[in-house]
């Protein structure tokens, strides 16, 4: 059982959370400020701590998460840098919260693996928790009404098996949100297979997604399953559907429709119990009115729709984003994530980014890896623009 300590001065927070992560099966013990949790620390093990952005967090390698009734930038992003693995804002979605959770006792769980052997090898300093767990998906970055919004709908929409259409631009993260909604879901423990139905050739989409038989064409010289059958029971991701030719669109839409698939070369049906969730950059209804796009099919996928926003929609995450790609840019690199000065990101908040979060994240690694021992606004002017 996964042991939670919580840091918060007010005694009804830490009652209220204590009660509801002991209902979730976890072990918990609170204190009301540093110095009580510092004893408490060295009195036993704790997984994980949840604490008070107002309050010290005890010097361990513990991993933490921040909660705060403040919901600036600022905050956040001092949060992230002190070590925070995620950051709340007050009232606490008690589903956010445990999601939260979740990830962060899976990745020390990983990174003490990684540094101690196998998971739950007697020298593996994190414990597993018992209930099953939300499986690894990145977290979704940023504090804006826009971002929050994209959140909201994950929250509200993962845990039922509706079928999802994410749009956007190229580079916003709809891969992202995607993973997202199947880490909330039933499914979490299921396969998530993606497709990108752009990248697939006409002539071999049909093979791809529903499989063949051996023999089925010249170069068939074994059976092989499709993608739909390799997601049974879990998340089958469509990217860039709206790429895919007429054909290929019906063959979709009869296995949405029927749940069943057929290989190609082979007359029998089989049954596949999978989530579809697709994704594109175009303006389907568009399509559909040039004759490109299934409307039939639109219906069936585009049960619910989530709009991912383009970075110019929501520069005021700037900040907390060029923060997290600072860290997991050195992570990569095995080096300190460097200091960047406040002219230098807010030159990267006035910049347009047509490629979107992927293209502010290309620029941040030339950025560590071209400047000095700090990011200047130079910088950004020389190798950014």
């Amino acid at each position: 059982m996964a042991k939670v300590l919580i840091i918060d001065r007010s005694k009804s927070v830490r009652n209220i959370l204590s009660e509801r992560l002991r209902y979730e099966g976890f072990a918990t013990e609170a204190a009301e400020d540093g110095n009580a949790a510092t004893a408490l620390c060295e009195k036993g093990t704790f997984d994980l701590i949840l604490s008070d952005t107002e309050c010290k967090v005890p010097d361990t390698d513990i991993p933490y998460i921040a909660l705060s009734s403040s919901a600036t930038i600022d905050s956040a992003v001092e949060a992230v840098r002190n070590g925070a693995r995620d950051f709340l804002i007050k009232p606490i979605d008690m589903n956010r919260l445990l999601q939260s959770i979740h990830r962060a006792i899976d990745t020390a769980e990983t990174e003490g693996a990684a540094a101690h052997g196998s998971p739950g090898s007697p020298g593996s300093p994190v414990r597993r928790c018992r209930r099953a767990h939300t499986p690894q998906a990145q977290p979704i970055i940023g504090l804006s009404p826009e971002i929050e919004h994209v959140r909201q709908l994950i929250e509200k929409v993962a845990p039922c098996d509706a079928r999802v259409l994410i749009t956007g631009e190229n580079g916003t993260g709809k891969e992202l949100v995607a993973r997202a909604l199947h880490a909330g879901s039933h499914r979490a423990g299921g396969p998530f297979v993606e497709v990108n139905c752009a990248a697939i050739p006409s002539e071999l989409i049909e093979s791809e997604l529903f499989g063949h038989e051996r023999g089925a064409f010249t170069s068939a010289i074994k059976q092989r399953k499709g993608k739909f059958e390799q997601a049974d029971g879990g998340t089958l991701f469509m990217d860039e559907i709206g790429d895919m030719s007429l054909a290929a669109q019906a063959k979709v839409l009869r296995a949405l429709q029927e749940r069943r698939i057929s290989r190609v070369g082979s007359d029998r049906d089989i049954e596949v119990d999978v989530r579809v969730i697709a994704a594109t950059n175009k303006n389907l209804r568009r399509e559909i009115e040039r004759g490109n796009f299934r409307e039939d099919l639109y219906h069936r996928i585009g049960v619910i729709v989530v709009h991912v926003p383009a970075l110019r929609e929501h520069a005021a995450d700037i900040p907390l984003l060029v923060d997290h790609f600072l860290r997991t840019i050195g992570e990569e690199y095995g080096t300190a994530p460097k200091e960047i000065d406040a002219e230098a990101v807010a030159a990267l908040q006035n910049m347009r980014w047509t490629g979107n979060i992927r293209e502010l994240r290309n620029a941040v690694e030339r950025l560590m890896i071209l400047s000095g021992e700090r990011i200047t606004a130079e910088d950004v002017r020389l190798y950014c623009c």
